[in-house]
Order: structure tokens, then C-alpha cells, then sequence
């Protein structure tokens, strides 16, 4: 049996500005994801919309998560 696990996070009330620059940041980490691991950014009106997705490895996800944001973390401090 398969399983997808989805998960969807949304920064609300972001400036289109620092969305699009936190977006740019994290661009270079989105690559070479492990197999089955997938993350989707999207900047839409005033939210920052983060969809990651595992077909094979459900803790993988959370350390990734918790990578990810780390790293929004780091680049929202460095434009403030």
C-alpha cells in the first residue's frame, strides 16, 4: 500500500515583497529533493503558501518542514 502525506502551510499577511524574497531564498534548497519528497511555494495575494508532499517517507517530511522553516526564519531576520 501507498500513502501521500500533503501538507500545506500559509504565512498570511505578507508583503508581496518579503514573500517573493523569502520565495527567491529558499529557491536554491529546492533541489535535489530525496525521492518522493516534493515542495511547492506559491505567492498569492498577501500569503506565502508552502505545499510539501511525501510519497515514501512520513518522518522525512516533518525534518524537512522543520528544515524549511528554519531557513524562512533566517531569511525574514536578514530582510527586517
Amino acid at each position: 500500500m501507498s500513502l501521500t502525506c500533503q501538507v500545506q502551510v500559509v504565512f498570511n499577511n505578507i508583503s508581496k515583497e518579503k514573500a517573493e524574497t523569502v520565495k527567491k531564498a529558499l529557491e536554491p534548497d529546492n533541489v535535489n529533493f530525496p525521492k518522493g519528497l516534493n515542495l511547492y511555494i506559491e505567492n498569492i495575494d498577501n500569503k506565502l503558501l508552502f505545499n510539501f508532499e511525501s510519497k515514501e517517507n512520513m518522518k522525512q517530511i516533518i525534518s524537512t518542514i522543520d528544515e524549511v522553516f528554519e531557513h524562512v526564519q533566517v531569511a525574514l531576520k536578514v530582510i527586517e
